[in-house]
């Protein structure tokens, strides 16, 4: 930790600390937090089964496989046991901790590529403030608003590059050590990096050493069947010819920036400064020429999992750095009623566009505090009142249905259920094994807005489903909660 709290030749001061800290409450009050949504249907289900072993008997691949690969909730369940905390308490607590680390990474960043403090907090405040921005079009955000894998590891690659900037080569080695037993795809991308920029600060532009670097990744080759096929093709942002022309701007924009911000360094004689952006230019190029080669063949569309254009996540956050302590030195300056001018309608575009994302639920889900959300009242009834072998079956794609919000029902209902169609076919992305499983599910489930009593009998004899959430409750009898628009039914 002691490098993470100190450079080489500066220091953060207590006051630096207040700062981050103030800045963290900020992002999380902009962004807002939504502890169950999205991956969180993924990730939190691996860390109650890991405090309670007996939760999920039924179905539980589609979020154990991604377990298996990471420390991430074995970390969360040894803070619940440590604590003696809620759950939902510790996930906000790591969420905090992972936005300030985040944060601290980029004032380092700031402090090797820019002389003075004021420079440095222009790079902190406009990553904060951007915080949920799409990272063009990889389905991803800088940070999501609910902590997960992606929330420790990007921090992590960021001490990576901290500590290869100073030359701290073991202290580096343990952040690519400690990224890798949390996200194992994503430490490809921190130690690619990390040799590009050590080959350009040693070697310049040495192509054949920063090649070598970038098509480190093409190591992996899971198999391809049918549905692994058609699960791939529903997931547009694997393939970059599918993209939309917006989403490339967002490829080669960074990239330009950074060439302009590269001049401008070698004008003033910021060396690290150049050296960055030089770096992250070439990383960009060579993850797009190995995106290209993995898009254009169908032989090779069993590599598409790694996602060559997740690489943008780390050329996203070092040009904000970059690019807010530019603004800083040219325009910002010490003028307090600049900063309010850009930051004040940055955060609150930001902070709109959360809200149209999760419109039917409170912009921060306080631990403890009753939710309005109608789905999440279901669900929040369902782990009280049926029991913990309880096998659910509900419409597959109900995390966009209007009103749902993305909300997971696993994280939140504590039961299994059958396979749905929105993130249970990303675990299949990334496990094949899991698409026969996935595809059978699916068509079990077909029609499911016009089922009838036979329909849910049939799933209850072909997979031994004995609870379903539906929406029209008239086909069935035995429905213990109704709320205006759902009931939770038992089949008989």
């Amino acid at each position: 930790m002691k490098d993470a709290l100190s450079g080489s030749d500066d220091h953060v001061r207590l006051l630096d600390l207040c700062g981050l800290l103030l800045c963290t409450a900020c992002a999380i009050l902009i962004h807002g937090y939504h502890p169950f949504v999205e991956d969180a249907e993924i990730y939190v289900p691996g860390i109650k089964q890991t405090l309670q072993p007996w939760l999920y008997p039924y179905n539980s691949a589609f979020f154990t496989s991604h377990a298996r690969l990471t420390l991430f909730p074995n970390l969360i369940a040894a803070s619940v046991r440590i604590t003696h905390l809620p759950v939902e308490w510790v996930l906000l607590g790591w969420h905090f901790a992972s936005i300030f680390m985040l944060l601290l990474g980029c004032w380092h960043i700031g402090r090797l590529c820019f002389p003075t403090r004021e420079a440095r907090w222009g790079g902190v405040a406009l990553v904060a403030s951007l915080l949920t921005i799409p990272v063009a079009g990889t389905a991803l955000y800088i940070l999501d608003q609910y902590v997960n894998t992606r929330s420790l590891s990007a921090p992590a690659v960021l001490f990576i590059v901290v500590n290869i900037l100073e030359r701290k080569l073991v202290r580096a080695t343990l952040w690519g050590l400690a990224t890798a037993l949390i996200h194992p795809l994503m430490v490809v991308f921190g130690v690619s990096y990390a040799v590009v920029l050590w080959f350009v600060q040693k070697r310049g532009t040495d192509h054949r050493y920063v090649t070598a670097a970038a098509l480190f990744p093409l190591s992996l080759f899971p198999a391809v069947t049918p549905a692994y096929r058609h699960v791939l093709d529903s997931r547009s942002y694997f393939f970059l010819l599918r993209w939309e022309w917006y989403e490339w701007v967002g490829i080669f924009a960074p990239l330009m920036l950074l060439w302009w911000f590269s001049r401008l360094a070698r004008r003033r004689a910021l060396r690290v400064m150049e050296s960055v952006c030089k770096s992250l230019i070439w990383f960009g190029i060579l993850f797009f020429f190995v995106a290209v080669v993995i898009t254009i063949p169908p032989q090779l569309a069993n590599l598409a999992e790694l996602q060559p254009m997740r690489s943008l996540l780390l050329i996203y956050i070092s040009l904000f750095v970059i690019g807010g302590g530019w603004l800083q030195q040219s325009f910002l300056k010490k003028s307090w009623w600049r900063w309010v001018l850009l930051f004040a309608p940055l955060a609150g575009g930001m902070w709109f566009a959360q809200r149209q994302l999760f419109p039917a639920t409170p912009h921060i889900e306080w631990p403890g505090h009753a939710s309005t959300n109608e789905w999440v009242q279901a669900f929040d009834w369902i782990r009280q009142n049926t029991p913990n072998d309880a096998y659910f079956a509900l419409d597959p794609g109900h995390m966009e249905m209007a009103g749902e919000d993305q909300h997971g029902f696993r994280a939140i209902a504590e039961r299994s259920m059958l396979a749905d169609r929105i993130k249970d076919s990303g675990a299949v992305t990334m496990f094949p094994a899991l698409a026969e499983a996935w595809e059978s599910q699916q068509v079990a489930q077909r029609g499911w807005d016009n089922f009838q009593m036979s329909d849910f009998e049939r799933l209850r004899r072909e997979y031994g489903v004995n609870w379903v959430i539906v929406s029209h409750a008239a086909v069935l009898d035995e429905c213990p909660y109704r709320s205006q628009h759902l009931a939770v039914c038992r089949i008989d």
